[in-house]
């Protein structure tokens, strides 16, 4: 049932987990049905133990499942992935991994390493590889295709750390530098590359351990995800005329500034969660879906997203509402379990950065606190004062012993003095 089919060899995969094969080669499969973009990946499995021998057992092609809601109709869609063409694996042959630079054809490079991978380390060395960050091994096969006088590649890492394309050139520089590298190669990497900074949006939950998926067919590779799915591009350089998303009719946006999209979700979707999250555990609701379904919660966090957060930020009204229509549709989503348990995790340092700059900023906006955000402010300080916590000791010993003034006055929970909403909040708590 599922076949390989040629192409040529164009992206330089970084990864093969779920979510890139949900996510990314989901996109490529699209675009080369829907256009002549004719590409196919080769994956580079960066760790040492990962996927790539058990993805060549059915020869790179596997089953994407997408499941949830669609314009409020529950909807799952089937897509065979036959995008990538072959595996390599540098902790068994380093130079099959060199010899990628070798491939005139490729032109991109997508990752994603997780969190912990674009990192540098100074105690890395050419002769440690493959055992080293993987910032060093691009640098090692950048110097490979310098040498062999060909053109670089635009760098799309997936990466859930803010500025990644940025970093990760800034990581390959500094490799170059320690190894003695020449400056006219440093230069070939800043004037011939591309680092893109990229956002992604897109649960991908993998391969469905409990429940079984009747395919027609086995499919030891299958993946599954929500259905919604966002990539913002940050790039000066025109990477549409490269990459026809447009054809494929993708969620994908390419803009010369990424903080406004990022805010965007930081304030709405994950603000959402951690304006919601407390008050549902308080009121002994477990999954997301079920808040949605609570006429309470589903209210409020609804009023805390159009009324109070919307209204602080500055892209177009029409284009927020929508990102927060399609929002609370992923919420609904019934094929998904997201436990508020699971959420609650680290809640202080969350609302910090998810919520209290709406606060703030429509404090700053409109001369008055927004009722609802506040609301959630109060059960936050609920929730730390039960034994529901999941935090560090010493957050959670904060939160429990000290009053309400001084809990705002404390820069070490919020980074700045917040007293000023004592009054307020005072009033709210139980």
């Amino acid at each position: 049932m599922l076949s390989k089919v040629s192409r040529t060899e164009k992206i330089i995969q970084f990864g093969e987990g779920a979510f890139l094969r949900g996510f990314v080669d989901w996109m490529i499969q699209l675009i080369n049905e829907s256009s002549d973009f004719d590409a196919n990946a080769v994956v580079v499995q960066p760790i040492e133990q990962g996927l790539c021998a058990r993805l060549e057992e059915q020869g790179c092609v596997y089953t994407h499942v997408m499941r949830g809601l669609k314009d409020g109709v529950p909807t799952v869609e089937k897509k065979v992935i036959n995008v990538i063409s072959r595996t390599v694996e540098p902790y068994r042959d380093f130079n099959a991994y060199l010899a990628l630079a070798e491939v005139e054809s490729f032109r991109f490079v997508v990752s994603n390493t997780t969190e912990s991978g674009i990192v540098f380390d100074e105690a890395d060395t050419p002769e440690r590889a493959p055992y080293v960050t993987f910032p060093a091994k691009l640098t090692l096969l950048l110097k490979r295709r310098y040498d062999l006088g060909l053109e670089g590649f635009i760098f799309l890492p997936c990466e859930l750390i803010d500025k990644n394309g940025s970093t990760l050139r800034e990581y390959i520089i500094r490799y170059a530098k320690l190894w003695g590298y020449s400056e006219e190669f440093c230069a070939w990497i800043e004037r011939e590359n591309i680092f893109c900074n990229t956002l992604v949006d897109r649960i991908v939950t993998g391969y469905p351990k409990d429940e079984r998926i009747d395919l027609g067919y086995e499919d030891a590779m299958l993946d599954t995800s929500e259905i919604f799915h966002l990539w913002v591009i940050e790039s000066c350089y025109d990477i549409k005329s490269e990459i026809p998303f447009d054809k494929a009719r993708l969620n994908v946006i390419v803009t010369d500034n990424l903080d406004m999209y990022r805010t965007r979700k930081v304030r709405i979707l994950n603000g959402a969660h951690t304006s919601m999250i407390p008050y549902a555990l308080l009121e002994g609701v477990a999954t997301v879906r079920e808040c949605m379904e609570n006429e309470k919660l589903s209210s409020h966090v609804m009023s805390c997203v159009y009324d109070e957060i919307i209204p602080t930020l500055d892209l177009p009204y029409e284009e927020l509402k929508s990102y927060a229509d399609s929002v609370f549709e992923r919420f609904r989503n019934g094929y998904i379990k997201h436990f508020c348990s699971s959420i609650a995790l680290n809640s202080v340092s969350k609302f910090k950065v998810r919520v209290l700059p709406s606060i703030l900023e429509y404090r700053r906006r409109f001369g008055k606190l927004p009722h609802n955000l506040m609301l959630s402010f109060a059960k936050l300080i609920e929730l730390y004062r039960t034994n529901m916590t999941n935090d560090s000791p010493r957050v959670c010993e904060l939160m429990r012993t000290l009053s309400i003034s001084e809990i705002l006055e404390s820069e070490e929970l919020w980074g700045e003095d917040i007293s000023y909403l004592s009054d307020e909040l005072s009033a709210l708590v139980k």
